[in-house]
């Protein structure tokens, strides 16, 4: 990732009692920036701090707010996943990890950008921690399983098997890789899994929220929207992106920065 030669870039392990995380923080050199709220991004199920591209720098730059971006435990150079069986309550144990990260980090005020899994995340930190999360942006965010999400995981898991895929989530993961993939489709695809619902949560969002989706998501379909924007208690606009799939923001990374600068503009300055 290449930044703004504003920006002071910092990469670093974050120790934690049984594991550690990979961070990299981007800094306004301006004092400006210490009052305002830190940009967080969470990855999703096969992301990581690089996956996210030159996106962290460009909000960073742009709201000239500071950014932490994180590869979470199992996925780039984290710690690989503990012992303990992934459950179907995998995000919503994961959620209440986050605060401990960014109070280990320093920020006390966040506006959290997700993707995926890290959308979930994000909502569901944001359904928690009201006093933290100053507004959320959400990236083909899941709150229920659909058959499409099914059949899309499905997909990947064959692409897996019989292309280079492995090889190309090395370069990014190392290690984890097996495990991480492994962790996304065995979850996921399990009977008992079909159930699973974070809907619950939505009423506890009281932070203003841009949720994002391309209209062509292979992970899932518009109706994902259509529930967050009906059911969190505070003010949020949607973004439903014709011909963009599950990763708009690296199928269409000028629009969607354009989204997000224009979403978060008011809310970064304090104004």
């Amino acid at each position: 990732m290449s930044a703004p030669l504003s920006l002071v870039v910092s990469d670093f392990t974050l120790p934690f009692a049984n594991h550690y995380l990979r961070c990299r923080t981007l800094r306004q050199p301006v004092a400006a920036a210490d009052g305002r709220p830190w940009l967080v991004f969470l990855h999703d199920s096969l992301g990581s701090i690089r996956l996210w591209r030159e996106l962290p720098a460009q909000l960073a730059a742009a709201l000239g707010c500071h950014a932490l971006v994180y590869d979470r435990r199992g996925y780039g150079e984290s710690a690989p996943f503990g012992p303990e069986p992934r459950t179907p309550a995998y995000l919503e144990q994961e959620a209440r990890t986050v605060p401990a990260v960014l109070a280990a980090c320093g920020i006390r005020r966040a506006v959290l950008l997700g993707h995926s899994d890290g959308g979930t995340l994000a909502l569901l930190v944001a359904a928690a921690e009201p006093a933290l999360v100053a507004a959320a942006v959400t990236v083909g965010a899941h709150v229920f399983v659909e058959k499409e999400t099914v059949r899309g995981i499905q997909a990947a898991r064959q692409q897996y098997a019989t292309t280079e895929l492995p090889q190309r989530l090395a370069r990014y993961h190392g290690a984890n890789t097996e495990g991480l993939f492994r962790a996304w489709t065995d979850t996921w695809l399990a009977p008992d899994f079909r159930s699973w619902n974070i809907e619950h949560y939505l009423p506890r969002v009281q932070c203003p929220l841009l949720v994002v989706q391309g209209a062509a998501d292979e992970y899932g379909t518009p109706a994902q929207v259509a529930a967050i924007a009906r059911q969190v208690a505070g003010p949020v606009r949607t973004a439903l992106l014709p011909g963009l799939g599950h990763t708009p923001h690296r199928e269409a990374p000028e629009l969607v920065l354009e989204l997000v600068v224009e979403f978060l503009s008011h809310i970064a300055s304090g104004a």
